[in-house]
């Protein structure tokens, strides 16, 4: 049996999106519960401040999506097939280090101080100590993958890690550039959110040393639901209550940065429109009740509602990647995944 019709999921309810993640979550808990067990573990320091503040962003809680990848894949990959393989659990909370370390990072280049409903680490512990802690998680994340000992585990996270840290640079080159196009807007998709979805699945396959075909699957499968996952984030960042969002709502607005609602409105505006971005976005001149106009702008040109198309479209090809595996709780769960990812938008 294939995967569920890719239009399915994603008109869910509420209820049903939200059973989505509990479900993955329920699927893979031991899994889960030994993974936190070792980033608990791991993220132990005798420098106090280090426990500390990585124990704030525990605290703040965070869906785990990303290690739930690693463990859920492995599983449907039949991993492990002999009792005490723990290989998947121990990659999955190096890709939690690498994603929370690029949080902790994005927190101070973004200047923000809401994430998750809460306070950022920088905001209640200052620029410095957020940076040398997000550097102290990459750290571990990278002794994490030495300790797996696996080569081909290595390169997929290394890789990952700086096609992070290009997208994050390649951000910071196109904000507040109204010239920026849509190739470099998915760039930098693919390198601050795709390419650890991408790797976090692929792993799966690796420590059940499938394929190449099925390799190449999981990480299709991981790099579009991670486009789409963003392509969803940059449309709730206009779109959202700040209460449902966890973040403050018009953060890219304030910040400059160019994503495709943007891109949209922007190519579809007259002059004085595009005058408009210019202004707010190119020079940073920012008026009260300006985002109330980007909103509207937005709206007017369906930049919003085609922004979601898109991710829909991402979530299609997600949905495509699974087809080849074998049906079960672990395969239609990964296929629900896709809709919880994109129906947060509504």
């Amino acid at each position: 049996m294939r995967a569920t019709a890719a239009t399915a999921p994603q008109q869910a309810t509420t209820a049903e999106r939200e059973d989505a993640l509990s479900t993955l979550s329920a699927l893979v808990a031991e899994d889960l519960a030994a993974c936190n067990r070792v980033i608990m573990t791991r993220m132990q320091s005798p420098v106090a401040l280090i426990p500390q503040l990585a124990a704030h962003l525990i605290a703040a809680g965070g869906k785990r999506l990303r290690p739930m990848l690693t463990l859920a894949a492995a599983r449907l990959c039949g991993y492990p097939d002999v009792p005490g393989g723990q290989r998947h659990v121990i990659l999955a909370a190096c890709v939690e280090f690498i994603h929370t370390a690029t949080l902790l990072h994005d927190d101070v280049v973004d200047a923000s101080t809401l994430r998750r409903g809460q306070a950022t680490a920088n905001a209640l512990f200052g620029n410095e100590a957020s940076v040398l802690v997000g550097d102290f998680l990459f750290a571990r994340a990278f002794q994490l993958m030495v300790e797996d000992g696996t080569l081909e585990v290595m390169a997929i996270l290394s890789a990952a890690s700086a096609t992070i840290a290009e997208g994050e640079v390649l951000q910071l080159m196109t904000q507040n550039d109204t010239a920026t196009t849509e190739a470099q807007y998915l760039e930098v998709i693919e390198g601050k959110t795709a390419a650890l979805f991408a790797a976090a699945a692929r792993l799966g396959a690796i420590v059940a040393d499938r394929p190449a075909a099925d390799k190449d699957a999981l990480e299709t499968y991981g790099r579009a639901l991670g486009t789409a996952f963003q392509l969803v984030d940059d449309a709730l960042d206009y779109a959202a209550e700040q209460a449902r969002l966890g973040k403050t709502v018009g953060d890219d607005f304030r910040e400059g940065k160019i994503t495709l609602p943007v891109l949209l409105a922007f190519a579809r505006g007259d002059d004085a429109e595009r005058s408009f971005w210019r202004r707010t976005l190119e020079d940073g001149r920012q008026d009260p009740g300006d985002l109330a106009e980007a909103q509207a702008l937005l709206a007017r040109h369906g930049a919003l509602d085609e922004t979601i198309d898109r991710a829909r479209a991402y979530g299609d090809q997600a949905l495509a990647a699974l087809a080849g595996f074998p049906d079960g709780p672990i395969r239609r769960s990964l296929a629900d995944i896709v809709a919880f990812c994109i129906a947060r938008a509504r």
